[in-house]
């Protein structure tokens, strides 16, 4: 473990109870963590902090952006819809920073589910604030499976494959796309699945939760082989500069 990449999990920032406590606590289920470490990586949580964002996109080798409650509609210049769930806001700016920090330092990035919404959001993009009752979650609490396909020749289906079974629950989706990505899955619906950003070492987003089957590591896999890339191309580039 002494090469495996230090990959960051954002965390959620939630009321708690463990033992006789209830209390705010920073949390992140522990499947992102198994994922992170059995894909090959060291996990790191990244709880919603006020500052520090830049200085953590230079020490880390990749970035997971975390699931979770619905982004302020704010962010996007819209009102909330009357489904859209109350703002995080603490956990909104942090996200942001933490992404425009990690994109600007050209950071690999697995964004899940709300993260890749905040992928589009932070890019310029909006959110579908409302899909059709029972479309992509059923009930609280259940992943519904659902199937995808991905565009030919992009990162996903590389990694994936043209089609996949995921499991989905989200009641948002990509709207008006952010500037420089591009969408790479859908599902039979046409709802965006995915998202991907070119020209960089690893952006990706998926709509779908890929930690709550540990079956499959292929993405968490793909950000941990993209993670250790850079991070022996910026130590050859160190040594290069050294012996210069």
């Amino acid at each position: 473990m002494t090469n495996a990449p230090l990959i960051g999990i954002t965390t959620y920032q939630e009321p708690a109870q463990w033992s006789v406590w209830q209390q705010p606590a920073s949390l992140v289920p522990q499947t992102y963590v198994d994922a992170v470490a059995r894909a090959g990586g060291i996990p790191v949580l990244l709880p919603p902090q006020a500052g520090g964002a830049e200085r953590l996109a230079a020490t880390l080798d990749g970035l997971v952006l975390a699931g979770g409650s619905d982004l302020d509609p704010a962010r996007y210049g819209a009102e909330p819809h009357p489904r859209t769930g109350p703002p995080h806001r603490a956990r909104d700016d942090w996200e942001s920073a933490l992404l425009t920090a990690a994109l600007a330092a050209d950071l690999p990035v697995l964004g899940v589910c709300r993260g890749m919404q905040l992928l589009n959001v932070a890019l310029g993009g909006d959110l579908v604030q409302h899909l059709p009752d029972d479309s992509h979650q059923h009930v609280p609490a259940r992943f519904v499976a659902t199937a995808v396909r991905a565009a030919d020749g992009s990162r996903l289906a590389g990694i994936l494959g043209r089609s996949a079974k995921v499991n989905c629950y989200h009641h948002q989706a990509v709207g008006r796309l952010g500037d420089g990505l591009l969408p790479t899955a859908w599902s039979e619906d046409g709802t965006v699945e995915a998202l991907e950003l070119p020209g960089r070492r690893f952006v990706l987003g998926v709509q779908w939760h890929p930690e709550t089957d540990p079956e499959d590591l292929r993405l968490f896999r793909a950000l941990a082989t993209a993670a250790t890339a850079a991070t022996t191309a910026d130590q050859n580039a160190r040594d290069a500069q050294g012996a210069a």
